[in-house]
This record gives C-alpha cells, structure tokens and sequence, in this order.
C-alpha cells in the first residue's frame, strides 16, 4: 500500500478516489494495531483520512469498530488494493442500496466489472448483524462474505459492462500486478487522477503492450 504509484502511494490513489465518491462524508481507513501497521496509519492521516485500528485477523470486528467510532448509518467498503476504484461506479452502488432500499448492494455479484473496481455499500445496522452472528474464520476475515453468503439478505447488484472488459486485472496482489499498474500510471494524464474506467480502457487500448 505504500509502494508509489506516479506521485503518490498507492493507498494516497485509494483515499483520493474514496473521498471524490458522490455522497460520502468521511473516509476512514481500517487497519491494524500491529506495529508494522504504524506506517499504514500515518500516511492515511496525511491523506486526510480517519484511521481505526482493530484486530489483525478479525477484519469484521474491525470494520464494526470502524463503523462505531464514525456513528456511521451506511458504510461503503474499498480496499487498499484497489488504487484504480472508480468514484462513479462506487457512488453508483451507493444510490442502488437506497433506491432498492435492501440492507446490501454492490458491483461483485454477477462479475461484470473489471477486478480492481469492486466495491460494496450496506448499512450499519447490517455489519453489526454479520459481526454478531458470522461464525466462520473466512466470515471475520473478509467482512461481507456472511452477508453473501446469507440468501435471506436482500441484496442489490449493479450490473457492469461484462465480457471482455469484466476480464481486466487492475488490483495489486502481485508483484507482477504492481508492474502493469506502474506502466499503467505512467500512461494517465496527471498520474491517473481520478481516471474513470473507460479512460483506463482507452490508455490500454492505445498501448497493449
């Protein structure tokens, strides 16, 4: 997360694009309280992002936490290996939860957008629900995998542009990940700021190498 990209950290990319989602208040990033998380927590005050810090392995004891300390009554949950998350589609998932008026929606259903873009919206009073009942070691490290996995949840997907673009790789858990992302951004205008998803089609469309 603190590898740079162009001229900022790959989580500075993550909390600029959260902070320019339509219709969100406040960007908080999640982290742990082990000592090598120090530097997670630092750079993410300097972006001017709210920080808690939770258990390393209990994600979703975590996120509660998160939601708790904010007095949150929807939370939309990004992660740090996402520094191409789209503000649009992100503030696109947001307006579904509240116009299907169900307790979860996201993009990740029905595989139809780029990996890289994901992202998921639900309300507080849901993630305190999952943090109460979810069980499973999976269900505490992954934060929404008990409400997907709950069929009795009424959930919401926004659907995407599918194939071939729903094939795209543009998360960072490789280090040959970081490679294409690092040729990538040197490609964007003004280090990719903001660049929505067609733009980075286009970029990849003019250089495929």
């Amino acid at each position: 997360m603190l590898k740079r990209l162009g001229d900022r950290s790959v989580l500075a990319h993550v909390v600029r694009r959260a902070q320019a989602v339509p219709n969100v208040d406040r960007v908080c990033i999640a982290t742990s309280t082990l000592p090598e998380d120090d530097a997670v927590a630092a750079e993410a005050m300097d972006c001017g992002a709210e920080v808690f810090r939770g258990d390393s392995t209990d994600v979703l004891r975590r996120y509660a936490g998160a939601a708790q300390m904010l007095a949150a009554d929807t939370v939309m949950r990004i992660t740090c290996d996402c520094p191409l998350i789209d503000p649009t589609v992100c503030g696109q998932v947001l307006s579904l939860l509240v116009e299907e008026k169900v307790p979860y929606a996201s993009n990740v259903g029905a595989a139809q957008w780029p990996h890289g873009l994901d992202c998921e919206a639900f309300t507080a009073a849901m993630l305190y629900r999952a943090a109460r009942e979810a069980e499973a070691m999976d269900e505490r490290e992954h934060v929404t995998l008990w409400i997907r996995r709950n069929d009795a949840i009424p959930k919401a997907d926004l659907k995407g542009p599918g194939a071939p673009v729903s094939r795209e790789r543009w998360t960072l858990d490789y280090p040959e990940d970081f490679v294409f992302l690092e040729s990538l951004f040197d490609c964007l205008p003004a280090a990719g700021d903001l660049a929505g998803w067609r733009d980075i089609l286009e970029v990849l469309a003019a250089h495929p190498e």
